[in-house]
């Protein structure tokens, strides 16, 4: 088999050639433009995969990845670190326009997109997950979620979380026993906090926190300490300094999810003396903004202690906690929605009654574009008068997309 060139990347990362039979190949860690020799050919009937076996001529947009462990450990983690950053952005509009035109069925141009002011050191959460031994805690490689490798520092997260682990890892002996994987998240206020999962049952009390905690801040590497025990809800162990729970769902990118709010609430429009509807509300942010704004909101979201946090931040609105798709009869019909699922996207009753209740503009804001098409595929009663993509995730295959839905006349 003669090399095969890369035309382009697919949703994921992985690079897309031609066989010599025609049939499309995919191969991970490969750049548009670049010849490569592939190992470990797998065909199917329309399709093949294949792994890089040799790089026979280097695209004009291959680049060194920043992080050891991309090459050598296969991270998982990132899928575009070998890419520069204006060709990954390319890529990244790409996955959104063709989502949209071959799912959604929408004639749509690849969308503008948002750059990052940081493509690296901007995660402010991190998974960690354990190896089935216990000896390691790290993330996984690419495409083997049964192995982890020992991480030494993650080259996309934020340096204070880094720097919290290189104390971290030093303290494994003062873990919980039955860890079953860790959290580390960099809070607005500036804190840290490291959570611990485990296999541990609710009638079992982990009693370690304490010495931990003391270790940490010998160590100038102070945190607040979480633990999760199998089945419960997570609980602050030591050096608490808030009530909020350390894995309520908050921006991996916090500065780059501020840019989607505020982005998709302009796109809203006018909203004073509106109903609006904010759906999959979290902790209340957007729901604040549109209240402020004069609006008539009502917010779901089902994490019950995000609508807590959302109640005790105020303002005032009417809240409701559960699946959006189990509250909608106790919903007056909007003006306007925001919708901001997630990965999964919105249930298929939700789009059901959007298409019924015909309000006079949907903002749609997605972290999956194969999703985003598939939702707004169910909604053909609504034009698209805008899309928007934002990088909230260089280095990766992942993009945030804004959708602005107007109903059709």
């Amino acid at each position: 088999m003669s090399g095969i060139r890369i035309l382009r990347l697919a949703a994921g990362g992985d690079g897309v050639g031609k066989l010599d039979d025609g049939r499309t190949v995919f191969v991970p860690r490969t750049a548009p433009g670049d010849l490569v020799e592939p190992a470990g050919l797998r065909a199917h009937k329309r399709f093949a995969r294949a792994r890089l076996g040799r790089l026979l001529e280097p695209s004009p947009d291959r680049v060194e990845p920043r992080c050891p462990h991309y090459v050598r450990d296969e991270c998982g983690g990132c899928q575009l670190q070998h890419v520069a950053g204006p060709a990954q952005r390319e890529a990244r509009r790409g996955f959104v326009g063709e989502a949209l035109r071959r799912l959604a069925r929408r004639e749509v141009a690849d969308p503008p997109l948002v750059p990052a002011e940081q493509e690296f050191d901007y995660r402010a959460k991190i998974t960690l997950a354990v190896s089935a031994d216990g000896h390691r805690v790290g993330l996984h490689p690419y495409d083997r979620a049964e192995e982890v490798f020992e991480l030494e520092w993650c080259h996309i997260t934020v340096p204070e979380l880094m720097e919290l682990w290189q104390v971290l890892r030093r303290l494994r002996p003062l873990f919980p026993p039955r860890l079953d994987g860790l959290v580390l998240r960099m809070g607005r206020e500036g804190g840290r906090h490291v959570l611990f999962r485990t296999t541990e049952g609710e009638g079992e009390v982990w009693g370690g926190a304490a010495p931990l905690h003391a270790e940490l801040r010998r160590h100038n590497a102070v945190a607040t300490i979480w633990w999760q025990p199998a089945g419960g809800a997570p609980r602050a162990m030591a050096g608490a300094g808030e009530a909020y729970p350390a894995t309520v769902f908050e921006q991996v990118h916090p500065a780059m999810g501020d840019r989607v709010r505020a982005h998709a609430l302009d796109a809203l429009g006018a909203v004073e003396g509106r109903r609006v509807w904010d759906l999959y509300a979290g902790i209340g942010e957007t729901t604040a903004a549109l209240v402020r704004a004069g609006a008539s909101v009502e917010s779901v979201e089902s994490d019950r202690r995000a609508v807590a946090e959302a109640e005790s931040r105020g303002p005032a609105a009417r809240r409701h906690a559960g699946r959006v798709e189990d509250v909608l009869r106790e919903l007056k019909a909007p003006d306007l929605v925001i919708t901001n699922p997630p990965r999964t996207g919105m249930d298929a009753r939700v789009s059901e009654a959007l298409e019924r209740l015909a309000p006079e503009r949907v903002v749609y804001v997605s972290c999956d574009p194969a999703t985003l098409a598939r939702d707004l595929g169910r909604l053909p009663g609504f034009r698209i008068a805008e899309v928007r993509a934002f990088d909230l995730f260089p280095q990766t295959a992942h993009v945030e997309t804004v959708v602005v839905l107007d109903r059709a006349s």
